[in-house]
Order: structure tokens, then sequence, then C-alpha cells
């Protein structure tokens, strides 16, 4: 989440943390909290007053793009060079952690994993919808390996159960996060080569036992980028169309399935425990702790999941209380919490990419460690940058429950209804803060 001196390239740090120290940053707290407080207060009140209807239309918005837009997009070629550019893309990070240096400052493939792929999802996904959907190379093997065996992709032996949802992609992420931020030596190429090979093996499992469609519900990395997409301006319609539209009716129309709230719930816990694990009594808890150091992170991460978790269903609860009518209240309001996610990823993660992704690629064209860039924003730039992204997702995500509630609520109890998903964000916007200043 942070700026100033980048560690050394040889440490894998970087691979598993932000960028610096989050206590330098040269912004007041209290200008901070109370920008942030008053205009998640002041949203909230201009819609009690402004917006007494439902406005968002989920699937069916968008202005359709021109026709030949519509059919690149949609050609045959295209899918299959971008599968093949993920398939290539995926060979070159295997091949460079069989036979490359285990050494971050000679070896492109854990930048290419942690930075590139992990962090540039994030921009990518945001600005061109699910990408990873027509990259992902699992796909691609899956596919290939259909034909070898001459079955259809989408032919399994049993049908996806219903129930399970999102609930394999929020474990997928939670391990990959694990891996990222707790355990022993996450750059290490065997490290990484034993997390990968064993990803694969279990998604391709899953993908011959229950067809292609698994990897949209199973592959953590095809569900994080189709739940950021949901706030891309492109975007496809219920008919199929290609689509500009108001990036809040991609938003409303994000599926309430089971599992939802866990993996939004594991993408803004793991933000949040990344920033705290920079604070130096956290890094002291690390070296002092008679667990030891993977342990004692292991049971930080699941803690600070846990209490994002947590805080949203006593969330929940209470607007069930005051509604009195909502049968499914941890699903009916999960896609508010994902426009919050994404201004953490944002804050976080923005000098990450910047400097280290070009760093990666020098890396990967044959120079030995090169120097990161110097980021492109001053620390008084970045500041500002972070503030920004987290109360404007705070403030997406009271648009978006604001809306639901006024669809599902009788008037009455419309903007009551709301009060404690309002206290939710407030309480998450100065969390987030926190870890940005204190």
């Amino acid at each position: 989440m942070t700026e100033s001196t980048h560690p050394t390239v040889q440490s894998a740090r970087w691979l598993a943390h932000g960028v610096g120290s989050q206590h330098d940053l040269p912004i007041s707290p209290f200008y901070a909290y109370a920008g942030a407080f008053a205009a998640l207060f002041v949203s909230f009140l201009a819609l009690g007053l402004l917006w007494s209807t439902s406005r968002l239309r989920g699937d069916r918005a968008g202005l359709p793009l021109p026709a030949p837009l519509q059919r690149l997009a949609d050609a045959r070629a295209t899918r299959v060079a971008l599968r093949g550019l993920g398939l290539a893309a995926a060979l070159f990070v295997v091949l460079h952690l069989l036979f490359g240096p285990d050494d971050t400052g000679r070896n492109p493939a854990p930048g290419a994993v942690y930075v590139l792929f992990w962090v540039g999802l994030v921009p990518a996904s945001l600005l061109l919808g699910p990408v990873w959907r027509l990259l992902n190379p699992l796909r691609a093997v899956h596919a290939l390996a259909c034909r070898a065996l001459g079955r259809a992709p989408a032919a399994g032996r049993r049908p996806l159960p219903a129930r399970l949802g999102l609930w394999p992609a929020a474990i997928g992420l939670l391990a990959f996060t694990w891996l990222e931020l707790a355990a022993p030596e996450p750059a290490s190429t065997t490290t990484l080569l034993t997390f990968l090979a064993a990803y694969t093996a279990v998604q391709l499992a899953a993908a011959a036992r229950h067809g292609d469609r698994w990897f949209a519900r199973g592959d953590a990395f095809e569900a994080y980028s189709t739940l950021l997409a949901r706030l891309s301006p492109l975007g496809r319609r219920r008919d199929g169309r290609l689509v500009l539209r108001n990036p809040l009716h991609g938003l409303d129309a994000t599926e309430p399935v089971p599992g939802l709230v866990a993996t939004v719930c594991v993408m803004l816990g793991s933000t949040a425990y990344d920033g705290f694990s920079d604070s130096p009594s956290w890094i002291n808890a690390l070296q002092t702790s008679s667990l030891g150091r993977t342990a004692t992170a292991t049971l930080g991460l699941l803690g600070a999941v846990a209490l994002v978790a947590g805080l949203y269903c006593l969330c929940a609860g209470a607007t069930r209380a005051i509604s009195g009518q909502l049968p499914h209240p941890l699903t009916s309001f999960a896609h508010s919490l994902v426009p919050i996610a994404l201004g953490y990823l944002a804050a976080h993660y923005f000098t990450l990419l910047v400097t280290e992704g070009p760093r990666t690629v020098i890396v990967a064209s044959g120079t030995d460690n090169p120097l990161a860039p110097q980021p492109p924003l001053g620390p008084g730039g970045l500041a500002t940058l972070q503030v920004v992204a987290i109360v404007t997702g705070h403030v997406l995500g009271v648009i978006a429950a604001h809306d639901r509630s006024v669809r599902l609520f009788p008037p009455a109890r419309a903007v009551a209804g709301q009060l404690p998903l309002l206290a939710l964000m407030i309480t998450y916007t100065l969390g987030g803060l926190g870890l940005l200043i204190a």
C-alpha cells in the first residue's frame, strides 16, 4: 500500500508484500478520516433524498459496440490466439522455474507470477473485462486433452453442483494469498513449482469431472478476474451483445451464488493483512513468536479474513432484523463489497506494478539485477491516490447497496435498512485508511 525505497531485489519480500512502509506517507490522519467520513455520509444522505427507485439494470444495460468489433471479439481466430498467448506465457514461466536460477534478481518467473500476473490482472480486468477467461492456460490444456480424447470440453462425468458456487474459488484464492504472504519462501522456484503443479492437477481433475464450466467457478484466478470485471466499462448484455456500460450496471449483474461472500472477504482480508504485515509491531511479532514466522503469519492472514467476514455477517444480520423480510442478506449485498476490494487493491499494489512490473520485463529480456524505475508519483501524490482509491471504492459500494435496498425493501424501510451497511462501509474505510497512515 505504500511508497518509499524498495527492498533489495535479492529479497523475496517485495513479492509477498507491498512496496516500502506505510508509516512515512505525508498525509494528515485527521483530514483523511474526516474527508472519508464526509464523503460516505454525504453520499448516503444524497442517495436517500434523490435515489428513491432502483436505477441499475444489471445485464440488460449498455450501449452496443459496432458490429465489426463484436465479430472480431467473438471470432474463433481471436479466441484461439488469446488462448495460445496465455499458454505461451505459462510455458515461459514454467521453463524459467525449472531451469532458471533461484534468484529473483536473475529469474523473471517470480515477478511474472506475483507482479505481472497477480497484480496486473486487476487493471487488465477492470479495463478489458474478464480477460483471464480468454487467456487461461488451464482451459487451453483441458481443451487440447479433450480433443485428443475425442470428447467435448463442456462434457463432464458429473454436473457441477450448484451449492458449490464460488467456494472452490474462495479456497483457491486463500491458498494463493497464503503462498504470497505466509509461506516460508514465496519466491523460491521450488515453492512456486510445487504450488503451480498442485493447483494445475486439482483444476484439470475437476474439469475432467465437471467439464470446462468448472473454471468459471473453481479456478480462483478466473473467478477473481470475473468479479473485478464487473466494474469494467466493457461488458455483455443478457443477449450476448458487447456493450459500453456504466460499471455500476455490471456490478449489479453479479450473480449472488454461494461462496461469493467468502471470495470477496478473502480479497479484502488478504489485502488488509498485507498492509498490516508491514507494521513494526507485526514484524516484531513474527520475529519473536514461539509459533514461528509461518504459523504466526498464517494465523494473522486467517484472522484478517475472518474479521472482514465477521463484520459483514453482523451487518447482514442487522439488515435482516431491520428489514424483517430479507431471506438471503449475505448474498443480496455481497456485490457491494467488490468495489471496496478493488479500491484496496489499487491503493495497495499501484507502486508495486509500475516499478517491479517493468523490472520483471527487463529481467525477462536478459538483463540481470536491473534497478526498478522510480515511481511516477511522489509520496504526496501516492498518498492522495491511495486515499482516493479507498474512499471511491466505498462510495461505489454505498451506491450499489442503496440501489439494491430500494429494490428489495418497501420505501418506509429502504433507508433504515441501509444503516448497518453504512456502518460497515465506514468501519472498512477507517480500517483501510488506518493501514495507510497509522
